[in-house]
């Protein structure tokens, strides 16, 4: 069952004060099933974190829709939007957008207290999140006292409908990075659904479906299949080669 549908996305800017306009996606289109991981990919400025802003709900597009278990999320009124995305959608940016005067509990509760959940449905939902995520010994402490990797995982702990992840890696070192991506596949192997936009060909290797994006249109797209993390990163190293020397191969 597709968790969500892409429909014929098309994104142009029209600058403020004159000059040319940009189109930063054409016509794109893909669909996501439930427990689904998905990796995309593509150079600076090809359209992947405008992508990222419309499935986010944080921008609209000019033309086509998005819809969420069947909830058009381009029809949501303006008034409506916040609440949306605290009710449906996890968030794991690279600088954290953690609040450093709460503690990681605290900063973790604020989405359930601002939906106001009742303090005793939280603290259920808490503690077997915590537990699975190897938080519950950090929770009364403050961002600034735990790692970037501890600081990632706080923000997995809501199970939303669907996790969106903005280059996750790309401020964590090494080991920090590996173990937020085996999180990442762990939870995923518990039903959660992820699209994570990167950089970083390791990071995509441990997604089941990679799109490549350029100049604003879906390229190609691979499958994990029973391919090896290795066997997965050559096939997305040959595929980002292509895509950087003008192939012409399609999804």
């Amino acid at each position: 069952m597709a968790v969500l549908d892409v429909k014929n996305l098309k994104k142009i800017y029209r600058p403020r004060f004159g000059g040319n306009q940009v189109q930063a996606l054409s016509d794109v289109s893909f669909d996501l099933e439930s427990g689904e991981f998905v990796a995309v990919m593509g150079e600076s400025g090809s359209g992947k974190t405008t992508l990222l802003n419309i499935l986010a709900a944080l921008d609209r597009p000019t033309s086509g829709q998005v819809l969420l278990n069947g909830q058009d999320l381009t029809a949501i009124p303006e008034g409506r939007l916040a609440a949306f995305r605290r009710e449906n959608l996890g968030f794991v940016f690279q600088d954290f957008n953690l609040l450093d005067t709460f503690s990681l509990q605290d900063n973790i509760l604020l989405p359930l207290v601002l939906a106001g959940v009742p303090y005793g449905q939280m603290q259920k939902r808490l503690q077997p999140l915590a537990a699975q995520l190897g938080l519950t010994e950090l929770l009364k402490k403050f961002p600034y006292e735990v790692s970037g990797g501890q600081k990632q995982r706080a923000a997995l702990i809501t199970h939303p409908q669907l996790i969106l992840a903005d280059e996750p890696t790309g401020a964590l070192d090494s080991r920090s990075s590996d173990e937020l991506l085996k999180l990442f596949t762990r939870i995923n192997e518990g039903g959660q659904t992820i699209v994570m936009v990167t950089h970083s060909v390791r990071a995509a290797s441990r997604a089941g479906r990679v799109l490549f994006i350029r100049d604003g249109r879906i390229f190609h797209q691979l499958y994990r299949g029973a391919c090896s993390d290795e066997q997965q990163f050559q096939r997305i190293s040959d595929t980002l080669t292509m895509l950087q020397t003008g192939g012409e191969r399609h999804a």
